[in-house]
């Protein structure tokens, strides 16, 4: 099966070399290109891709509001953004994920390791770290409370969840995948899989990446220890 690819960067260097490596890998299709946030979000309504890479920082409408946009729009339910950013880092990322983006992948990838990225959010699964993710989560706590972005309902998401559910989102905030859940727990992969499915669909998530970030922003999870 080919995967659809639209790109948005307004890099023409940095687009064209992402374009010749997308479009000559054997099962992609590169449909579209964007020169800044409007323009994604047009063609993206346009074209359905299935995985749209997105620059975070570009003029008039930024990759974080075109990422909002595009997760927001029904028709485009199936369609996984993968962030390009210029710091592993960046400290607009955590908003990003929050916005609905699939991961983030530093712009000094290799050729190889960009391909990947695209066929992993393609399968939906996301693409964090572990440590990465808890380096996020690290920054975003760390935020007076009155410039972090607004947490989601702290009663109605937890009391959606059963108490096996709770315990399996802390653990996938934690780092853990699907396997480690389940030996964790002493359960069955597809048990732990579904308790993981059924806590993102009850938590409006639509991947582990969000399913993280709300067990942070909820209390669920603990912030991560800062090295001394």
């Amino acid at each position: 099966m080919t995967i659809t690819v639209l790109l948005a960067d307004d890099q023409p260097l940095v687009r064209a070399g992402f374009a010749y490596f997308i479009d000559t890998a054997p099962d992609m299709a590169l449909v579209g290109q964007a020169t800044d946030g409007a323009e994604a979000v047009a063609l993206a309504s346009a074209t359905t891709p299935d995985v749209v890479v997105m620059d975070i920082r570009m003029p008039g409408l930024d990759g974080l509001a075109a990422t909002a946009h595009i997760s927001a729009d029904p028709a485009l339910a199936g369609t996984r953004v993968l962030i390009l950013t210029t710091f592993e880092l960046d400290e607009y990322v955590f908003t990003a994920l929050r916005a609905g983006a699939a991961g983030f992948l530093g712009k000094s990838t290799e050729p190889a390791d960009l391909l990947q990225a695209i066929r992993t959010v393609h399968r939906g699964e996301s693409l964090l770290s572990p440590a990465a993710v808890k380096a996020l989560i690290g920054r975003f706590l760390a935020q007076p409370q009155h410039n972090r972005p607004a947490a989601v309902d702290r009663l109605t998401a937890l009391t959606a969840l059963t108490e096996r559910e709770r315990e399996v989102v802390a653990l996938v905030a934690s780092g853990m995948n699907n396997d480690e859940i389940a030996a964790h727990l002493v359960l069955s992969p597809h048990t732990a899989k579904t308790h993981v499915n059924r806590a993102m669909t009850k938590l409006g998530a639509r991947d582990r990446a969000q399913l993280v970030i709300t067990a942070y922003e909820t209390g669920l999870a603990s912030a991560p220890q800062q090295p001394h």
